[in-house]
């Protein structure tokens, strides 16, 4: 498990990553980025890449419950 102060450093770089990616829409940025750390950090690369599929993971489950409800509440109303 690495320190906490690389845990941070990840979470900071992952956050910004992903600013990153909406402006721009390279969805596939963050490969590139694990690419660079891990070229010299493969802990710090490691760390990063967890907290980016997490935070990605965590917005694709809250489009799912989004259209889920969407869903839901058109057949509702169409009912």
């Amino acid at each position: 498990m690495a320190d906490e102060s690389v845990i941070a450093m990840a979470n900071k770089l992952a956050e910004e990553c992903l600013a990153v990616q909406k402006e721009t829409g390279e969805d596939r940025l963050f490969m590139q980025v694990g690419d660079v750390l891990g070229a010299s950090s493969q802990t710090l690369e490691e760390a990063f890449l967890t907290a980016i599929r997490t935070r990605m993971a965590e917005q694709n489950g809250r489009k799912f419950l989004a259209n889920k409800l969407r869903t839901h509440r058109a057949a509702a109303k169409d009912g």
